[in-house]
């Protein structure tokens, strides 16, 4: 439950009568949100009402909503405060006329101090049971600012607004950087008299406030293909769902059996089945976004239907990787399995740098908020230019440049895009190659992109985490280094992820022993004999060893600007270390797939529980490793059972995998 606290505003010229009208309304509206009570505070004494607020928030172990009583809005805007996706702090919002005048600024939908801003507070904010030592806090240094160093005593006093004027700005100043609650389609208003009471309500009431929402559910600023060929229908479907009393959970799993009969069908690889198969694939897609405006449309958040979202988008685009490879196989096309090994392993490393370059940026956001970090905007630096450059065509939302800038980096509408129109018009190996094309230059565009910009951040975050939980350390890790002082631990994670990408070279060029399979199953036309048994051992161990090595050095503190690739230049050394076995000891292809996806979704599985707020308080550690894995599949690669080593590994971590779901997520229904 919420307990919400409606602040007095002075300096109003109301009408008494219309101002207790309206704070009866703004009662009703926090109580239609989810408020357990609503407690008014402190009348038109500004000081007393910050006192009041501190206790409050001292005394609370609930989210507070906080409101000023000259606001008028429509009910849903509280509503939407209160319901905040991951459970974070936000602020409710309106743009300025002109684009300045304002106090704030959105940086990745977060808000931040900017004088003269386009942003300003409208008068309502939601702080989360973990901030709310912080508003403690905040309120009593807005107290004494209020109240100290004033020539005239009563001047606190006499503070036009509410306590919430005051304490925004301040919360902001001791590092809270909230969520940005947008109006958009609804209305909001601060009123000082009556003329601007009756424009207020006239201004809310022209809006059809359940067709704005539904359209608000769309989400704002999204790809090229969902936005122009998905959005502009999905709407319709969304509110069909809601009648029909569908959960966002419900359409999800629906999403995924249209992404798995896709997959069967891309299988068949006849000409029908490939059209069936892309029109499925593009169906699955569509019902991929419904699932998150239903969420928004009917408020119907919660941790597990976040962290669900995320997992079935990765395991059906994974899932449709496998279908276009095996299809592609039974018509005789060489070469598509090892596209879908590439595919899977560049994606899910790509979505490695995503994540944790979002944690950097939100981060740096929250140190600029309180002048610890440089501002990536600000200088004139290469990535400060860079930064700049960007903002401002994110900004001219609908230009060309605008939309090149979303299609480039290959989001996930344009990828399940491009795969279903070439699937249906050529072949699953033509849509393999084209994904593993575009994916390649996506990746070499943002990394370096982002490098440069984290570069001018001059913030590090993985120290602001647990880092071996998220690097994926086993026992032999956190037994061995615990007490060692590495440092660069970016070069080793990069050293640990070359080696074995240079093996799987040298095995593919013939200067490394390879299986005599590799023409059937590999899609080469020569069978080459497997060379001494001695040689083969000899380039795993070395390999291994160097990926031990520089694994375990990376465990150095992570507090230097790009040491957000660490997680990820783990993930790659495990998985390609993987491919080297499979190529040396024969492994059949679909069978380091299925290893890759287990893993893939493994490793979803942590990013996503920090990224959605979702339960696993104790930091539950697996059995093993990246580590472990590495050292198990090295010991079946020598013992001459390979093969059976990648099964036992994808077996053992999808059952870890699915027991941790079941336990962690059986108290997750509110979504």
């Amino acid at each position: 439950m919420t307990l919400a606290v409606l602040c007095g505003s002075t300096g109003n010229d109301l009408d008494p009568a219309d101002a207790v009208r309206l704070a009866d309304e703004l009662t009703a509206g926090l109580s239609a949100a989810g408020a357990s009570a609503v407690l008014t505070v402190g009348g038109d004494d500004v000081p007393a009402q910050l006192r009041e607020i501190a206790r409050i928030a001292a005394e609370a172990v609930e989210p507070l909503l906080l409101c000023a009583d000259d606001l008028v809005a429509h009910k849903s805007l509280l509503w939407t405060l209160a319901t905040e996706p991951a459970g974070r702090s936000t602020a409710l919002v309106v743009a300025t006329e002109s684009g300045t005048g304002g106090d704030l600024r959105e940086d990745r939908g977060r808000l931040v101090p900017a004088p003269d801003g386009p942003t300003r507070f409208a008068g309502a904010l939601y702080v989360a049971p973990a901030d709310l030592r912080l508003a403690a806090a905040a309120a009593e240094k807005a107290l004494a600012a209020a109240e100290d160093g004033s020539r005239d005593p009563d001047a606190g006093s006499r503070v036009r607004g509410s306590a919430l004027d005051l304490l925004l700005p301040t919360l902001l100043d001791v590092g809270l950087v909230p969520i940005a609650t947008r109006v958009r389609l609804l209305h909001a208003a601060r009123v000082h008299d009556d003329a601007e009471l009756a424009a207020a309500r006239a201004a809310v009431a022209a809006v059809d406030e359940d067709k704005a929402l539904l359209r608000l559910a769309v989400k704002e600023k999204d790809d090229f293909f969902t936005t122009y060929a998905v959005s502009t229908w999905s709407p319709l479907v969304t509110k069909l769902c809601a009648r029909a009393g569908l959960t966002p959970s419900g359409v999800t799993a629906l999403s995924v059996l249209f992404a798995v009969a896709s997959a069967l069908a891309f299988w068949q690889a006849s000409r029908p089945s490939m059209v069936a198969g892309a029109v499925l694939l593009y169906l699955g897609f569509v019902l991929d976004c419904v699932d998150g405006q239903l969420a928004r449309y009917t408020r119907t958040f919660g941790a597990f239907g976040g962290w669900l979202d995320t997992m079935a988008d990765r395991a059906k685009e994974y899932a449709v990787y496998a279908g276009l490879a095996a299809g592609a196989e039974r018509a005789g096309l060489p070469y598509a399995w090892p596209l879908a090994i590439t595919a899977i392993v560049l994606q899910t490393v790509r979505h490695m740098t995503d994540t944790w370059y979002g944690a950097l940026h939100d981060e740096a956001a929250a140190r600029q908020a309180v002048g610890t970090a440089g501002n990536a905007d600000a200088g004139g630096g290469v990535g400060a230019r860079l930064s700049r450059a960007s903002n401002k065509v994110q900004a001219d939302t609908g230009s060309l440049a605008y939309w090149l800038k979303r299609i480039v980096v290959f989001p996930i509408g344009e990828r399940w895009a491009l795969m279903a129109v070439l699937a249906a018009l050529t072949d699953g190996r033509v849509a393999l190659a084209a994904v593993v094309t575009w994916g390649l230059l996506a990746a070499g565009y943002t990394l370096a992109l982002r490098s440069l910009r984290s570069l001018s951040m001059r913030v590090g975050v993985l120290e602001t985490v647990d880092t071996s939980r998220h690097r994926d350390d086993g026992r032999m890790v956190r037994g061995t280094v615990s007490a060692a002082d590495f440092s660069r631990p970016l070069l080793w994670a990069g050293l640990a992820a070359v080696a074995p990408l240079a093996l799987i070279a040298a095995v593919t060029a013939g200067w490394a022993p390879r299986g005599t399979r590799w023409g059937s199953w590999w899609g080469g036309d020569a069978h080459v004999e497997l060379v001494r048994a001695g040689e083969a051992s000899t380039w795993l161990v070395a390999v291994a060893a160097l990926v031990f090595g520089a694994g375990l050095a990376a465990r150095a503190g992570h507090g230097g600007p790009l040491d957000w690739l660490v997680p990820a230049g783990l993930r790659a050394a495990e998985y390609l270390f993987a491919v080297a076995v499979a190529l040396i000891c024969d492994v059949p292809p679909p069978v380091l797939f299925a290893l890759l996806f287990a893993l893939a979704l493994h490793h979803y599985d942590l990013t996503a529980r920090m990224e959605k707020a979702a339960p696993d308080a104790t930091a539950r550690r697996a059995l093993l490793g990246w580590d472990g894995r590495v050292a198990l599949l090295l010991v079946c690669a020598l013992a001459g059972v390979a093969t059976a080593g990648e099964l036992l590994v994808a077996a053992g971590v999808g059952l870890q995998f699915l027991s941790g779901a079941v336990r962690d997520w059986r108290t997750g229904e509110n979504r």
